[in-house]
């Protein structure tokens, strides 16, 4: 990659040449004043951005800017549908663009959502007044709520089921679209006050999101749009994309002004809509007019080669990428990033003259300010009319500022991909890209700011929403990085605010340009997939954000295979399984004949696989990890372990063998995250070949999997009470298994048969156990299970992600006791480990519990190891209910007194070492 062209200034002292009034700016601190600070329209009044009016006005336009585009592009589809013919409409009945009598199955499923949202609450509300009662009267009410719960699920599936047939009386009672609403969603408003229902409601929270007054909002004129979209798309119809053979030297400077600009973005605006709409190969080809030339159209591409890459970012649960199509779009996005640069390029020889000083400045006074600026820019004085037309304030032209946000998202885009890689080169890459993409951002932000009231009329909206976009989304993904990575990530001299993002971000979503719904997915990445790393901790807390932006998605793309997804995500969130495993049906289905047709089937199929294993439903789900096998899908040897696991817990014995005999000649991926996978299931077979596949009984596979990616607390009880049956059949095997053995040696002496050692088997089935019982709420019967593990660590010597993962449910446990201060001791003992399996999948599961504990004022303990005050003081089981219920353990206080009376008389107390 070529660096910035405004960073080769021959005249140094431009960099210098700073006014006095930027040096004493006040930095910025609190998330409030952050937050404020988006909006600088008016800088030296008092008046609240908060007012309701304001929001209102702003709302309105934005709804019917988009209706009024909606409409249009409706009818311009119409009209090419006719000239069209039927040849477009036989190859793929769910790309026509008459979303109006299409079901909308996104709409659907968030309907089914909200009504398990309600019924989850209503269960987990106490019963004041049941004491009262007698117990006849309240079994009699349980039997009936029972009842009418049968009934109500019975109901939904049958909607649920009624969606692809072709009535549309069926689906009359379920369907949402972005101008009508159905009498019974305005029953269940009425019924639900607190839901969001309209656009208003969903972003009155969200504070207005460019200073000053916007430009006049304007109707988009798609007339000329028929000659674009009526051409063979057959020709555009290769699946993979690339920029090849572009010549850098006959790229142009852009002299559009902010007006012009916004009117020649309107293909790239559409195309956006294809492509969330499930068109994406019309989307594709209006992407591949300019990309050649331009820089948005050609991120476009990478941005779709991106999403295709960062099929499994979505499916963290599996933390890998496919290296091919990674490959793909890293090479699309560098040739993007090159395009940008070679723009601003040509527009410095020309037509930037001072302004480039005065960019270099800016770009200095974010260096000086950034570290106590709290993550967001400096930003300088901004300019008044009378000062721009008496002092003759000049700007960076909005072209170059265009292409530098351009050319930071594809940092950003880069960054997250090399951070999926799992290896240090790839987090000193993602750490280099990240920073180049905030230097980027940062001077496109300084400039911007120093506009002030008059902004619009030096730069178009899209790239304000790019710079909205591209802050927030730096922030939330470096929040979410555990510290072991950050040290090799971060060098920004800040930390990374979570919240900031999320305001950013909103108010990217909010202004409903190109970018839009990407802020959307990074939202939603954050609220369903990251949560669901500790659902137990977070998942109250995003559950409902992510419908609000589920629902605010649904307006303009209401069969978005991408939303889809992340519907099915959030409805395991709320412990739907069948629901969500109908949502991600749909995307399979949805996505069919069209460009991303296979990455979605493969995403999609996983996630029902993983359901299935959910609802115990063995055989399907062998069939889904069977089918991913064939299609040689991520990594035959990790879906071949997952079939013969399943087949195991059928009682298939045989054929379970039979699957566990082909892992070890499956496995040899050059994906290093993937490697990592392969190596524990290898290690897991391994073990069973060498004891001639004898201990099968002592290990539950498929359990293990779905304890290590936290299945257990989207199950319900039933299940869960099944699985415990099963564990304790496996630890009965062992008992078995030692009590005959013992026998041996009490007969022989020094038998060839060595003595019992099954310290793995017992801990791993213990920590299924604990598990177990802390998704079902019974926090203190997983204590002696917890305790064995880590009273027993030094004797489990394979499987050593056993121990730190046992520290992690022992968080939990004291978590759901209400003692924080020790869960937060547990997790950060959990850190202390290293080089075992899935240790940067608990780092950042750690990582997201300990910034929850923060949040909440959790103070850090003063020795957050507990086994080193299990060495250092009496032994005593390392989890007691009197240390979980009591707020101040007396070990606490012995620790810190014995770290305190250990210290040198000239070490401070700020650098106490525990050993």
């Amino acid at each position: 990659m070529t660096t910035d062209a405004t960073t080769n200034i021959s005249d140094p002292s431009a960099i210098i040449q700073e006014p006095k009034e930027k040096e004493q700016a006040p930095v910025t601190t609190s998330l409030e004043a952050q937050v404020e600070d988006l909006d600088v329209s008016k800088p030296e009044s008092k008046v609240d951005i908060h007012e309701e009016h304001q929001q209102h006005q702003q709302e309105d336009e934005g709804v019917k800017a988009v209706t009024e585009q909606v409409d249009e592009e409706r009818l311009g589809d119409a009209e090419d549908s006719k000239q069209d013919g039927s040849s477009e409409g036989e190859s793929s009945t769910h790309t026509s663009d008459d979303e109006g009598d299409s079901p909308k199955e996104l709409g659907l499923v968030i309907s089914a959502l909200q009504s398990t949202i309600k019924q989850n609450q209503e269960k987990a509300q106490p019963a004041e007044h049941d004491g009262e009662k007698p117990v006849e009267q309240k079994e009699g009410e349980e039997q009936e709520k029972e009842k009418e719960q049968e009934q109500e699920e019975e109901e939904e599936e049958e909607e649920l089921h009624s969606v692809g047939r072709s009535s549309v009386d069926d689906f009359n009672s379920v369907t949402t679209s972005t101008t009508n609403v159905s009498q019974e969603e305005e029953k269940a408003v009425v019924e639900d006050p607190n839901m969001p229902s309209t656009f208003e409601e969903i972003v009155q929270d969200i504070l207005p999101p460019t200073p000053g007054v916007a430009p006049q909002r304007q109707t988009f004129d798609f007339g000329g749009r028929a000659s674009e979209d009526i051409s063979d798309v057959d020709t555009y119809s290769a699946n993979l994309i690339a920029l090849n053979k572009i010549d850098m030297k006959e790229i142009k400077a852009n002299t559009l002004s902010p007006r012009q600009q916004e009117r020649a973005d309107e293909p790239v605006l559409r195309a956006i809509r294809h492509l969330f709409n499930n068109r994406f190969m019309k989307a594709k080809k209006l992407f591949e007019k300019q990309a050649e030339t331009d820089p948005l159209h050609a991120l476009g591409l990478g941005s779709m080669a991106f999403l295709k890459a960062a099929d499994t970012f979505f499916l963290l649960s599996l933390q890998t990428s496919d290296e091919s199509m990674t490959k793909n779009a890293i090479d699309v996005l560098t040739t993007t990033y090159s395009i940008a640069n070679a723009q601003i390029d040509a527009a410095s020889k020309k037509t930037v003259g001072n302004s480039v000083y005065q960019a270099m400045s800016s770009y200095y006074n974010y260096i000086k300010f950034a570290r106590g600026s709290g993550g967001l820019p400096a930003s300088p004085k901004p300019a008044t009319l009378k000062s721009i037309q008496k002092d003759g304030v000049t700007f960076v032209p909005n072209g170059v500022l265009r292409a530098h946000v351009a050319k930071a998202e594809c940092c950003l885009q880069i960054a997250i991909l090399q951070l999926l890689q799992e290896n240090v080169m790839g987090y000193i890459k993602c750490g280099m890209n990240l920073r180049r993409a905030y230097a980027s951002y940062s001077l496109v932000w300084q400039e911007y700011k120093r506009m002030g009231q008059i902004y619009h009329d030096f730069v178009d909206r899209d790239t304000i929403s790019g710079i909205q976009f591209g802050i927030g989304a730096v922030h939330l993904v470096l929040s979410t990085l555990p510290q072991k990575v950050l040290r090799i990530v971060s060098a920004f001299g800040w930390k990374a605010d979570k919240h900031l993002g999320f305001a950013l971000l909103k108010l990217c979503v909010e202004e409903r340009r190109i970018r839009s719904p990407m802020a959307s997915l990074m939202l939603l990445a954050y609220y369903t997939v990251l949560t669901s790393l500790c659902p137990q901790i977070l998942s109250n807390e995003y559950t409902q954000p992510a419908i609000e932006t589920l629902l605010d998605a649904q307006r303009t793309y209401p069969n978005s295979a991408f939303f889809l997804y992340f519907a099915g995500r959030t409805s395991r969130l709320a412990r739907n399984l069948t629901l969500s495993t109908q949502s991600f049906t749909y995307a399979i289905e949805i996505s069919k004949s069209e460009w991303a047709e296979v990455e979605v089937l493969h995403a999609c199929s996983y996630e029902i696989g993983y359901n299935y294993m959910m609802e115990h439903n063995w055989e399907e789900a062998a069939k889904v990890f069977d089918m991913l096998y064939k299609e040689r899908y991520w990594s035959p040897a990790i879906f071949r372990y997952l079939t013969g696991a399943c087949l195991d817990m059928m009682g298939q014995r045989t054929e379970a063998i039979l699957a566990f005999a082909e892992v070890p000649d499956l496995v040899g991926s050059k994906t290093h995250s993937t490697a990592l996978t392969e190596k524990y299931v290898l290690r897991k077979v391994t073990a069973f070949q060498e004891c001639g596949y004898q201990d099968m009984d002592m290990a539950l596979c498929a359990l293990e999997y779905l304890c290590l990616f936290t299945g257990f607390d989207f199950m319900n009880t039933e299940l869960l009470e099944g699985s415990l049956d099963t564990v304790d059949q496996a630890l009965d095997a062992i008992m078995e298994a030692e009590k005959t053995e013992f026998g041996i040696r009490t007969r022989e002496l020094l038998p060839e048969t060595p003595a019992p050692k099954y310290f793995d088997q017992r801990g791993a089935l213990l920590l299924i156990k604990a598990s177990l019982f802390n998704a079902m709420g019974r926090f203190k019967e997983s204590i002696i299970h917890l305790n064995w593990i880590i009273d027993h660590k030094e004797q489990i010597e394979v499987d050593k992600w056993i121990v730190p993962f046992a520290y992690w449910e022992a968080g939990v446990t004291a978590w759901g006791m209400d003692n924080k201060t020790r869960s937060r001791s547990f997790w950060e003992s959990a850190l202390r480990f290293s080089k075992f399996d899935f240790e940067y999948r608990l780092a950042m599961r750690v990582n997201l519990a300990i910034t929850k504990a923060e949040e909440m004022g959790v103070p850090k303990p003063v020795d957050p190891n507990p086994a080193n005050r299990h060495k250092a003081e009496k032994k005593e089981p390392i989890i007691t209910l009197d240390s979980i219920q009591s707020r101040q353990s007396t070990s606490d206080d012995a620790s810190a007194r014995l770290s305190s009376s250990n210290r040198t008389p000239t070490e401070p107390a700020a650098f106490k070492v525990h050993v």
